[in-house]
């Protein structure tokens, strides 16, 4: 599957997105749209990722810029986690585990194809800072290798001021349970 949008679905998440990031300057100061959409309109593929991004509920916005590596990362900004993304496990070898009740999808899947990584610890600790995300529902994060060695899975939220980090078996799936994707544009 080509994963490039039509020119009039092109321009229709460039409006989106340039709606959002103007209206939360507050995500990212001092960087300008037209630098963004000029990366966005050299890459499509990456426009493409952001269309999967906004369609399944995510509404990502810039949240910072890398002057290393001169990319700007996009997270997705919903107030809760996607609702397209939600009720999934974590991973495909947690989605095989399951004998009955399967999930459709799990989060480490959906996220490679639509071509986005689910996010660290650290960077939902950065998104948390912009305001408060997921107060009603919760997000898969990135499991670090032991402990998903082991059948688990890490997945954040905020309650009560404050980001808890918990653990459930990477074969479990909510539907208040999603996940948030970043993209370096």
């Amino acid at each position: 599957m080509k994963k490039v949008l039509t020119p009039q679905q092109s321009q229709e998440i460039l409006d989106v997105l340039q709606k959002r990031f103007e209206k939360n300057k507050n995500y990212h100061k001092e960087i300008e749209w037209k630098s963004v959409q000029t990366k966005l309109e050299a890459q499509p593929e990456k426009l493409w990722s952001l269309n999967e991004m906004e369609s399944t509920g995510g509404e990502p916005d810039v949240v910072l810029y890398n002057k290393e590596k001169d990319e700007y990362v996009f997270y997705d900004c919903a107030p809760e986690s996607p609702k397209g993304r939600r009720s999934t496990c974590y991973d495909r070898e947690a989605l095989e585990s399951r004998k009955e009740h399967k999930p459709k999808d799990s989060a480490i899947n959906m996220a490679a194809n639509m071509g986005i990584t689910i996010l660290s610890e650290e960077e939902y600790r950065v998104l948390q800072e912009l305001g408060n995300f997921d107060t009603k529902s919760s997000s898969w994060i990135e499991t670090p290798s032991e402990i998903r060695n082991l059948g688990g899975a890490l997945f954040a939220d905020f309650r009560y001021n404050t980001v808890f980090v918990y653990h459930n078996g990477a074969e479990s799936y909510y539907a208040a349970r999603g996940f948030r994707g970043s993209l370096s544009v």
